[in-house]
């Protein structure tokens, strides 16, 4: 009898770990992608601020760009709530 009362707070638990998880998950790939975003804008700026834009610009921006897409295919995926 005791050891079904123990696993009702054990499941609630697990849930709540997993639910924190997930919005943690989340907001890490939220403030990557404003990140990639602000990079990607300095660097854009900076290139174009001198009217020329060079082989290095170039590639730096084709880089940056590379890895902002890279990192939005990298979204977390929904955990959906199952009850059991």
């Amino acid at each position: 009898m005791l050891r079904k009362t123990t696993q009702i707070p054990d499941k609630q638990q697990a849930l709540e770990q997993s639910i924190f998880l997930g919005k943690l998950r989340n907001a890490i790939w939220l403030l990557g992608v404003s990140s990639w975003l602000f990079g990607i804008t300095d660097r854009s700026i900076a290139s174009f601020s001198d009217g020329y834009l060079s082989a290095s610009d170039i590639i730096q921006l084709s880089t940056a760009s590379f890895f902002f897409v890279s990192w939005l295919f990298l979204k977390p995926s929904r955990i959906e709530n199952q009850s059991e």
